[in-house]
């Protein structure tokens, strides 16, 4: 059987500003109805992300085999040489040269407070992009991306029988209760973090229990408490694992899904599977930017011994 994931969703730059001072000098409580400011911002950097190659890239170095599916726009060159400079396969990314990338604009203060600008572009079009191009697959992931790709991916996916998970992560809004059920009952596995399980759970009218019996797995993370998997009627509680020093939670979450499509794909259990993704968090987090960590899977099994006491 195929070892291929398929990874559906956003292909993004990330351009991040700095502005050195704190926005309440700038914005004035009282002035908020006409807001008119500019910030000056000495330090910029821009960022390859997107959730799809955040997922693949902590794939790929696991010994994963990715395979992107979603859409770039006229100015993808940089980003499609950096996929083929990691080996990443790009048959399955549509190029529509009548649009941009998907990109996001970040201005931080020096509270690391954010005003953020997210221009959709090409992402907008990933219903057009068909999932059984990919080929076969043991697994699919559908994270944040159009609101038309997502849901018909994972109609396709569900018409395929290809498993997958379903990851709505900062997307989750745009869907009601009804759609949010009916890609709940077509996913195998449902994914979120503290705060959209909260949402999900309002919206659809289902409880925590009542989602978890209808997947073969729930999966919530819950930043430095750790995550818990519920499966089999039973909570599986994961440890998160400690840092020195954590400089940027950006990624951290598709580190995460990265470790668990690895473990689902090579049967692990789930208690070695969700360790697995919160060492990727951890690794990910003491890193600026979602893409400039790195490692082999002999550091990932040094690593995770020395986490959690064994080797998988």
């Amino acid at each position: 059987m195929t070892q291929t994931s398929l990874i559906c969703g956003s292909i993004a730059i990330d351009t991040i500003l700095q502005f050195p001072n704190r926005f309440d000098s700038i914005l004035l409580p009282d002035q908020l109805h006409k807001v008119n400011v500019s910030f000056l911002a000495p330090t910029m950097r821009t960022e390859f992300g997107g959730c799809a190659p955040n997922i693949a890239y902590n794939l790929q170095m696991l010994g994963g085999q990715p395979r992107i599916v979603g859409v770039m726009g006229q100015d993808n060159a940089a980003y499609m040489a950096r996929f083929r400079k990691l080996g990443l396969a790009t048959d399955n990314i549509l190029i529509k040269e009548d649009a941009y990338n998907a990109q996001c604009f970040v201005t931080a203060d020096q509270d690391n407070n954010q005003i953020n600008a997210f221009h959709p572009g090409a992402m907008s079009y990933a219903h057009e992009n068909e999932v059984a191009k990919a080929g076969p697959a043991r697994i699919a992931i559908i994270s944040p991306d159009g609101h038309l790709g997502m849901k018909k991916h994972a109609d396709d996916l569900a018409a395929l029988k290809i498993p997958f998970i379903f990851d709505p992560g900062q997307q989750l809004p745009m869907f009601n209760g009804e759609e949010l059920i009916a890609f709940i009952d077509k996913a195998t596995y449902v994914t979120t973090n503290d705060y959209e399980i909260e949402l999900l759970t309002e919206r659809t009218g289902l409880s925590l229990a009542d989602i978890a019996s209808r997947v073969e797995a729930l999966i919530i993370t819950r930043g430095e408490q750790g995550s818990e998997i519920h499966t089999g009627g039973q909570r599986i509680d994961i440890p998160a694992v400690p840092v020195a020093a954590a400089l940027d939670p950006t990624g951290c979450g598709d580190a995460y899904r990265a470790g668990l499509l690895f473990g689902i794909t090579n049967g692990w259990s789930w208690e070695n599977t969700g360790r697995l993704a919160s060492l990727l968090g951890a690794i990910k987090i003491a890193h600026k930017g979602a893409q400039n960590h790195r490692f082999t899977p002999a550091e990932i099994a040094d690593q995770f011994e020395a986490a959690f006491g064994y080797r998988f």
